[in-house]
């Protein structure tokens, strides 16, 4: 009697769910030539009775007393607030970011001060042969840094060395594409080798306390590539974003089992390395001597951190039959043509005949739904051709029937503003707490601040 056949299995790369046939497109998640062969699960796919055989667990109450969480600073403020004040021991966080954009150079840095405040640190690179990585620690001005530095990829290896001496403050892994294990069939990168090199490092991170660091690659939509389930293995997941014609970067925080999620630390990348930006405020002003029309000013919040932001807005009148163009760089397109259009039919104002041109300055990029009120005003300030009032800020989030709503955290972006000279605010009615110093304007309409800018 011949053998059972077994079964081919067809993984996407893009997603990890399996077919049992290859085709062209997943059908989870849309992407093209993303399935590729893996080698057959032969342990699972026998049928096992997990009923009986194991080790008894043992449970424990709510209010145990557990071991304080100590965290170690990294040496740089602003990836320490990333992360919620500094690395966890035991830990393990992935870090993604587009090619160049200086995850390795941010890693380098905070590994060289962690090395040199006494810690031991480990830098595992697959990417870079141990000269590259040295020429770069020279430019950081850290080739002292007592860091012990690898090129290597196989999983084994690392994990075999590690074993045979004291676990590391902190282990970085740069990156997790390029690792692979021997005992998983496929090629470096795959879904499989992914998922199982990061599944042994974290465990080794659990059982040691080392703080683990995964360098993860992104795809071109600045999603981690590699299978999702790596952001559920992981404690935090981190995301170094920017432009890479700007000089600065923001590292931010997307998930964070110790700590607050949405936290940004600011850098700013000079000759030799990242520089720490303790007030971003002040890098996406542009200097404003003279009021200009269409220009407002938004306090945009980051997790817990208010970043004041400009809001430019240019309006170009048409000949009638051109057909208008809205170019938006830092916002979201779909919610410009929204404001015009409640603009439009809640206020009478006309942008049909018009192109809109809509920048947020310093090449940043705003998620915040509360910038609709300054998009709105520069919008109005520009048709209008009229400034708006100098050192004053605006903010509130704009429904669809032209109703200026609350935001969160008025007297945090408030309080901000005040720090920087801004003494007039128009937001929202009933904005939480009121800042005597700050005159505040309740708006709560979009023909109310029509009415205000217009007049």
């Amino acid at each position: 009697m011949g053998m059972a056949k077994t079964k081919r299995r067809y993984v996407c790369q893009a997603c990890g769910s399996v077919s049992h046939r290859w085709q062209g497109q997943c059908s989870d998640c849309g992407e093209w030539n993303t399935l590729a062969e893996e080698a057959p699960a032969t342990v699972f796919s026998q049928k096992h009775d997990l009923s009986s055989g194991g080790r008894p667990i043992a449970f424990e109450p709510l209010d145990a007393p557990g071991k304080e969480l100590r965290r170690r600073p990294t040496g740089l403020d602003e990836f320490d607030r990333a992360l919620g004040g500094g690395l966890v021991p035991g830990s393990a966080i992935l870090m993604g970011g587009d090619p160049g954009i200086g995850k390795s150079t941010l890693l380098l840095q905070a590994a060289g001060r962690i090395a040199r405040a006494g810690g031991d640190v480990v830098y595992v690179s697959g990417e870079e042969a141990a000269g590259q990585v040295r020429l770069r620690a020279a430019r950081l001005e850290l080739a002292d840094a007592p860091i012990r530095l690898a090129a290597a990829t196989s999983v084994r290896d690392i994990l075999t060395t590690l074993n045979g001496m004291e676990p590391p403050a902190l282990l970085v892994i740069d990156s997790i594409q390029t690792m692979h294990s021997d005992t998983i069939e496929g090629a470096p990168g795959t879904v499989s080798q992914v998922r199982g090199c990061a599944f042994e490092l974290i465990r080794y991170a659990k059982e040691t306390g080392a703080a683990l660091v995964l360098v993860g690659h992104v795809t071109k939509d600045g999603a981690i590539a590699g299978p999702r389930v790596l952001e559920h293995m992981v404690d935090v997941v981190m995301s170094f974003e920017g432009e890479r014609s700007h000089q600065y970067r923001i590292l931010r925080n997307l998930k964070n089992r110790f700590g607050a999620v949405d936290e940004i630390g600011v850098f700013a990348m000079a000759d030799d390395g990242l520089e720490e930006v303790a007030n971003p405020s002040m890098l996406f002003l542009s200097g404003r001597d003279a009021p200009l029309a269409g220009s407002a000013v938004f306090p945009a919040l980051e997790g817990t951190r208010p970043v004041l932001v400009e809001v430019q807005a240019l309006i170009v009148r048409l000949q009638s039959g051109a057909t208008p163009r809205r170019a938006v760089v830092g916002w979201d397109n779909g919610r410009l043509a929204m404001l015009l259009a409640v603009l439009e039919s809640r206020c009478g104002l006309n942008f049909s005949s018009a192109e809109v041109y809509l920048n947020i300055a310093g090449g940043y990029r705003l998620t915040d739904p509360a910038a609709d009120l300054a998009v709105a005003a520069a919008l109005v300030s520009a048709l209008a051709d009229k400034p708006l009032p100098s050192a004053s800020i605006w903010f509130g989030e704009v429904s669809l029937a032209g109703e200026v709503r609350p935001v969160a955290h008025p007297g945090v972006r408030l309080r901000e503003a005040l720090k920087l000279g801004f003494d007039r605010a128009h937001g929202p009615a009933g904005a939480g707490e009121k800042i005597p110093d700050i005159r505040y304007d309740e708006l709560g309409s979009l023909a109310k601040l029509v009415d205000r800018i217009a007049s």
